[in-house]
């Protein structure tokens, strides 16, 4: 294929508009004068979904491929290498399908648990999704082919998603609903970048130039394309001009129907079409001479296994439950329709076909020892929620004759999908009285869930000894579980959204999801874990817990600043258990002393670290003026004072803290005729000069509101200005024009 630039010079205007929609559902529009071909793009944030036919929009009928864990799953693992080799074999395949984009990952905040589409996101933490979002696309690009970021941006739920406004103040999208986006746009650069189908403060996100142009290319330096979601765009003139390059799938005969149009009539200016098309072309470029390639669908189905082995939480382990030793002539009862009917993937444009499925019933029974009984109980039905009283009898036999049980749990595949949220965090009435049930007839029982977003614990946890959290885990889960149940695999996941107890506690319930066509995010920043920090609520399981079948113990913690602010951590972590196992070292930072609402704590740096039995290993930690500072109208903020460091094993099991002095200005605010009394006293200069203006009586003591003590802290916060038309006070229109003047131009108070 020829220089795009070269191209561009010789497309005619059709030519041009043409190239700024797709051709088909899946495919860009080629260009055959030229020899521009049209390139394929496919769903794959968990594996490809790459259609036989280009105009084929339903879910069903792709080609086989390998289905790894998903996003809830793979966020558990903290392990940013992991997340890269998937995205390399969702590439290799890719490639192998002749696909040219994978669409995906999506690295969107899980604002709430009750978001349908809760599984196809790392987490409700910005950091660690954007550090495994950016492995992710690493991986995925590192075979030649494109990755998509998405859904940008401030996409948090299914319920009316095409229209809803998602209004949300500036410093609360800065903090928490941008910054994964930036990092895998500065750190491992997408070749495109997906827009949301929602607005933003009323803008929908195709058409929000502020977001696809001012922040994406202007603040972040994103050189790639902007497409949107399937069917985000309304307004294809306005889109362009916002940013949007390519729309998908195309309204042919429409909306390039409408861009020639808007180019002859002066409506739209050329130079802005001509800089979309670029991109476009720049695309195919990169994406029209693919490499011939293969995969190895064994290899990938190993790594598949490995990765839902690695992102299992290990929710409770009472008695050492796990894992499993069970002695010859023992019998293990498997209760559950789920360990016999694997569900391992949510429903909608992510789902895959899988290359093959392991059956965790099937998996348990291969790995136990000879002698050991496996013997299988429904318990219930999975096309029915409520209780089936044979079912159960039948299970509760089982468990009274069983040494121990191990009960599959977990949602309905109706209860997880695109297009609709949750309306509860409930498992199915009919689990949770089985398991009351069990429990009456057997104590040690482990449980292994299975979902895609959290459920709620409360009111049956106390049944169990052991919750093994798998999550929806691909195609491999079954040996996963299986692998993790006796102990070949030590669980290494930790929770990347925390656990409620319930779902009225959860940060957004009074504004999800919106009515009127509007959604107020009125917890602000204090999304997950930053929200039952601050009220100190109760839950479940914290952000970033989870248990191991070895022990680990921290010491030495170690800080150092520089004089640019940043600060340098260090602890010793040390394996003190009989095996090897990993553990997930976490960074929080505090800042308790700044003068706006800032969370108790927040993630700021992790580190998953494997060690043998004994073994030892020092962390480094690197904090930025970034990592300290909050979002204000002027940009980052750095307050100096106090800042509270702690490390631990989650976001409350905090084993090492210390207080780290940090250097620098405390907000300003200007000394003007909006400055409150009390703030003009608060800085010194201008207190002198108030003071003065008003003046004391005969015998020095202060005249007017300075003299009032009362007066004083009725009407001291009222701006200065407003204060002149008080009679009394000492404080005139005439005397607030002095002072706005000597003090108005460079000088603010701080504090």
């Amino acid at each position: 294929m020829r220089s795009p630039t070269d191209l561009l010079a010789e497309l005619t205007l059709e030519e041009k508009a043409s190239l700024c929609l797709g051709s088909s559902v899946w495919q860009t529009a080629p260009v055959p004068r030229l020899g521009v071909p049209a390139v394929m793009v496919a769903d794959g944030p968990h594996g490809m979904r790459r259609q036989p036919d280009a105009d084929h929009a339903g879910i069903s009928g792709s080609l086989p491929a390998t289905c790894f864990p998903t996003a809830s799953a793979l966020g558990s693992s903290w392990n940013p290498d992991l997340v890269r080799r998937v995205g390399a074999a969702i590439g290799a395949e890719a490639r192998a399908q002749g696909v040219a984009v994978v669409l995906g990952p999506g690295i969107n905040i899980k604002r709430s648990p009750l978001c349908g589409r809760n599984f196809e996101y790392f987490s409700e933490d910005p950091l660690l999704s954007g550090v495994l979002g950016a492995a992710h696309v690493s991986g995925i690009q590192s075979q030649g082919v494109g990755a998509s970021v998405k859904h940008f941006a401030v996409n948090n739920q299914e319920t009316d998603r095409l229209r809803v406004s998602a209004d949300v103040d500036e410093r609360t999208m800065r903090e928490i609903y941008l910054p994964a986006f930036e990092r895998v746009v500065t750190e491992a650069g997408p070749w495109t970048v997906m827009c949301a189908y929602n607005r933003i403060n009323g803008v929908h996100a195709s058409q929000h130039h502020w977001l696809l142009t001012d922040v994406l290319r202007g603040e972040w330096g994103f050189d790639g394309l902007v497409v949107s979601d399937w069917g985000a765009v309304h307004d294809r003139i306005a889109a362009l001009r916002a940013g949007l390059d390519l729309e998908m799938p195309p309204r042919l005969g429409v909306s390039d129907r409408a861009i020639v149009t808007a180019v002859r009539d002066g409506e739209l200016d050329e130079a802005v079409l001509d800089r979309a098309v670029l991109r476009v072309l720049n695309l195919v470029a990169r994406a029209a001479d693919p490499v011939a390639a293969t995969f190895d669908a064994d290899s990938h189905h190993r790594l598949a296994r490995a990765a839902a082995a690695e992102c299992a939480v290990l929710l409770k382990n009472d008695h050492t439950m796990l894992p499993l030793q069970p002695a010859a002539g023992q019998t293990i009862a498997v209760i559950g329709e789920l360990a016999r009917t694997p569900r391992f993937q949510g429903a909608g444009s992510s789902q895959v076909n899988p290359t093959r499925v392991e059956v965790a019933l099937d998996e348990i029974r291969a790995a136990a020892s000879p002698g050991v009984e496996v013997a299988f109980a429904a318990g219930y039905d999975l096309s029915n929620t409520a209780r089936d009283d044979g079912l159960a009898a039948e299970a509760a036999e089982l468990a009274r004759r069983a040494d121990t049980v191990v009960v599959f749990l977990g949602l309905p595949a109706a209860d997880e999908s695109e297009g609709l949220d949750r309306t509860h965090v409930d498992l199915p009435a009919g689990q949770t009285g089985l398991l009351a049930q069990l429990a009456q007839a057997n104590p040690n029982i482990v449980v292994v869930l299975v979902n895609g977003s959290v459920v709620r614990l409360d009111g049956w946890q106390q049944h169990s000894r052991a919750i093994l959290e798998c999550w929806l885990s691909g195609q491999a889960a079954g040996g996963a579980v299986a692998d993790l149940l006796f102990g070949i695999a030590n669980p290494s996941g930790r929770l990347a959204e925390t656990i409620p107890l319930r779902l009225e506690d959860t940060p957004s319930y009074l504004n999800f999801p919106g009515e009127a066509g509007h959604v107020r995010y009125g917890e602000g920043v204090f999304v997950g874990y930053r929200g039952y920090d601050a009220v100190g609520r109760d839950v479940s399981y914290p952000f970033g817990h989870g248990l191991s079948y070895t022990t680990f113990a921290y010491s030495d913690l170690h800080t150092a600043v520089t004089g640019d602010a940043s600060i340098t951590v260090s602890c010793t972590v040390r394996n003190t258990g009989h095996r090897a196992g990993h553990e997930v070292v976490q960074l929080y930072v505090g800042d308790p002393q700044a003068q706006v609402a800032r969370p108790v704590r927040e993630l700021k740096g992790f580190a998953k670290v494997y060690l043998e039995s004994g073994a030892s290993r020092t962390l480094t930690f690197h904090l930025s003026r970034r990592d300290l500072s909050y979002w204000a109208r002027s940009g980052w903020v750095l307050e100096g004072g106090t800042f509270e460091l702690a490390i631990g094993a989650s976001s409350r099991d905090l084993r090492l803290t210390a207080g780290v002095e940090v250097a620098g200005p405390l907000p300003a605010r200007p000394l003007d005729g909006m400055a409150t009394l009390q703030e003009w006293l608060a800085d010194p200069d201008g207190s002198a000069a108030v003071r003065a203006a008003i003046g004391v009586d005969a015998d020095g003591r202060p005249q007017g509101i300075l003299g009032d003590d009362e007066l004083l802290t009725v009407i001291g916060n009222f701006p200065i200005s407003s204060l002149a038309v008080f009679p009394g006070t000492g404080i005139t229109n005439a005397v607030v024009d002095d002072l706005v003047r000597r003090f108005g131009a460079g000088h603010a108070v701080h504090g």
